[in-house]
């Protein structure tokens, strides 16, 4: 039956979460014990791949079609063919992750620019390129086909083992190459990173501080140039002093747009790495040096050639020009600000950058989801659902200091970055970035009556959406959400504050309200029920599964205003044996009777919260008409009752409104006598029962 097989499933992914849970308080994840991506171990592999002699060859993520796309570069398509896999062997290796270069990338196809400028980025940070990848790797000592990175997911740090089979066509990398043809370090990194999402072509497309933080776990702030604040030159010269990582952009006004040249050799839609800030001349005016790490180079003021350079000092200049690579170059401040439209800053902490001073700054990450009919309420704009949203509660206590903000108004400063995980890996699936943002507002009781407090800019379909905010000390809701009510997805909510902070994820607690139940003898059974008893029980005075099933059918056909498909037995079955008492499979009259009780309550509530009279419940008149009932729950056994008991317009109908009640009544009631001692608490063992 459905019910034995789900319910060993599910037990299974509740101990996996247990352990999960465990592992990370225990440090897994971090990036000094960083998680083995799909279990594969670089070490044990490798000394396996020497003692038999072979090259290393990763059956998790194969040198066939299906590793380099599903749709563009699908197995099937005009553009893969012709592309072969070939190990470096091909060409002397010389550039190894312990000797790497700076790099000109070109890339393949519109649209891959954002990953070429992040990896690119990490040349300019030895620290932070051997976080990502590890020293002793090498084509010639020790080398056994198998290469490993570190990459940051989603609030952990996974090791990502590869084989060294790159495609290969007309005996060039069809991806990420350096202008030097044998080096060969970047293109294992983003084969690294093809394996976490899925293909190559699920990189395509993306914002520059994606890859930013992917490489660092930083955080990433966002300038729209044509509104920026006015000390953004201040901004950019502490933000490179401490290490982070910056890029820009030219926004398209439409596909035709992409990759077009400007008249002075900016290239519009492609992600430039700003690599430095310098103050040259006697005015004063500063000029960030910016890399497109491709063929194209400006050709503006300050660019190589131009006249501007006569006016400095001729040691200064040698200085500011000597380690300029092709493909990177200076600009007027002026210029960048007027032809550049984005500016993206990845924090590798969340050092205030408009503070004075250098502080250490508390961070706190929670995982959630959204899912259909139970947490996924959508905006503002839905105030019908916008309620059930995950919740998190901040208390802001202690304000700026005084010398951070001048003669500004005292509050309190803090970063809220909402991700949306695993949307690459799926897009294979038809399914790409939902549009998402948060609202700050006062405690939930009030979201119908009062607008948010703060909320991020917009809502946009990026993999993450940041703002910095500053409020007034006090008690704050933060509600991630999705644009759309009935949106799925998981996500990672990131708090950081420089000063100390409360914070907590809201959810109720698990517990009844429920009056105590009427047990009655069979003599103090009123007359007319046990003569309805008698006659449907018949002979042996018990009612069996496919009386009861016969039984109530019969009842419900009789109410056409309830939607339902009929009990069925299995539905039937899991009644009589939650009701049977004394294990005989069957009811005997005061088991029926406390049934029959039941189910007429329940009747009464369904019609109650059956708001729209639809004959059935939607997901939320689901919510309120539980609670009416008499129960709390908790985000889980909601998303639970919604999979279990829902049809897939997520409405639910009459007959499997009154098994969830039923089911969920008797658990409640005899949840803490029955729960087994070795399961934690009370949510875990009703998680359990109400999915079987």
């Amino acid at each position: 039956m459905s019910e034995e097989i789900i319910t060993p499933v599910y037990c299974t992914g509740v101990s996996a979460q247990v352990q999960k849970q465990r592992a990370k308080e225990l440090g897994l994840g971090r990036h000094e014990n960083a998680i083995k991506y799909l279990g594969q171990d670089y070490e044990q592999l490798r000394v396996q791949c020497l003692q038999s002699g072979t090259l290393f060859r990763d059956e998790a993520f194969p040198p066939v079609p299906q590793s380099l796309g599903y749709k563009d570069l699908g197995p099937n398509s005009s553009k893969t063919y012709g592309i072969k896999w070939k190990r470096p062997t091909w060409h002397p290796g010389q550039g190894t992750p312990d000797s790497p270069y700076r790099l000109m990338c070109i890339p393949p196809a519109p649209g891959d620019c954002w990953l070429l400028a992040a990896i690119a980025s990490l040349t300019l940070n030895d620290t932070l390129l051997h976080r990502v990848v590890p020293h002793g790797q090498s084509f010639q000592n020790g080398y056994a086909g198998i290469f490993h990175f570190q990459l940051w997911q989603f609030g952990e740090w996974v090791d990502v083992v590869v084989d060294d089979l790159l495609p290969i066509k007309d005996g060039k990398l069809v991806f990420v190459h350096s202008a030097e043809g044998n080096e060969f370090w970047s293109a294992l990194l983003e084969k690294a990173y093809a394996k976490v999402n899925g293909s190559y072509e699920a990189l395509s497309g993306g914002s520059t501080s994606e890859g930013f933080e992917d490489f660092t776990g930083g955080v990433t702030e966002w300038y729209e140039l044509r509104k920026a604040p006015s000390d953004l030159y201040q901004i950019i010269l502490k933000a490179l002093e401490r290490g982070s990582l910056l890029g820009c952009s030219i926004d398209i006004s439409s596909v035709l747009d992409m990759e077009a040249i400007t008249f002075k050799k900016l290239v519009k839609g492609h992600a430039y790495s700003v690599t430095g800030a310098k103050q040259v001349l006697p005015d004063g005016e500063p000029d960030p040096d910016a890399d497109p790490w491709g063929e194209v180079e400006w050709t503006g003021a300050w660019s190589d050639s131009s006249s501007e350079w006569n006016n400095v000092d001729p040691y200064e200049r040698e200085q500011l020009r000597v380690k300029m690579e092709d493909g990177e170059f200076w600009m007027s401040f002026r210029d960048f600000m007027r032809e550049f439209t984005r500016l993206e800053i990845c924090n590798l902490t969340p050092d205030a950058l408009k503070s004075r001073t250098i502080r250490k700054w508390n961070t706190t990450l929670y995982e959630g989801t959204w899912r259909r009919g139970s947490t996924a309420g959508g905006c503002r704009n839905y105030p019908a659902t916008f309620w059930v949203n995950p919740q998190f509660k901040i208390r802001l206590d202690e304000t700026d200091d005084p010398d951070d903000y001048g003669d500004r108004e005292s509050g309190c400063s803090f970063v809220l970055a909402l991700m949306q995980k695993h949307r690459r890996r799926e897009r294979r699936f038809g399914r790409d970035m939902e549009t998402i943002g948060v609202a700050h507002d006062p405690p939930r009781d009030f979201f119908l009556a009062n607008a948010s407090r703060a909320r991020s800019e917009q809502f946009i379909n990026l993999r993450e959406v940041s703002t910095r905010f500053r409020l007034p000390p006090g008690e704050y809701v933060v509600v991630p959400s999705t644009f759309e009510p009935n949106k799925e997805g998981d996500f990672v909510l990131r708090f950081f504050s420089e000063k100390s902070a409360g914070t907590a994820e809201l959810d109720d607690q698990i517990q009844a309200n429920l009056p105590d139940e009427q047990v009655l003898s069979e003599e103090e059974i009123d007359e007319n029920f046990k003569a309805l008893f008698r006659q449907l029980a018949g002979e042996d005075m018990e009612i069996s599964v496919k009386e009861l099933r016969t039984i109530l059918n019969r009842i419900i056909s009789k109410h056409k205003d309830l939607r339902t498909k009929g009990f069925s037995l299995e539905s039937c079955r899991s009644m009589v044996n939650l009701m049977d008492r004394d294990g005989n499979g069957k009811l005997g009259l005061v088991e029926f009777n406390i049934l029959w009780n039941r189910i007429r309550n329940y009747l009464s509530i369904f019609r109650k919260f059956d708001l729209d009279k639809s004959g059935s419940m939607s997901a939320y008149e689901m919510r309120m008409a539980i609670e009416s009932a008499g129960f709390k729950l908790n985000k889980k056994l909601y998303e639970l009752i919604i999979t279990r008991y829902s049809e897939p317009d997520l409405a639910v109908d009459f007959d499997n409104f009154v098994c969830c009640l039923v089911r969920l009544e008797t658990m409640f009631r005899e949840s803490i006598s029955a729960a087994p001692a070795d399961l934690p608490a009370l949510p875990q063992w009703l998680q359990l029962t109400m999915f079987a």
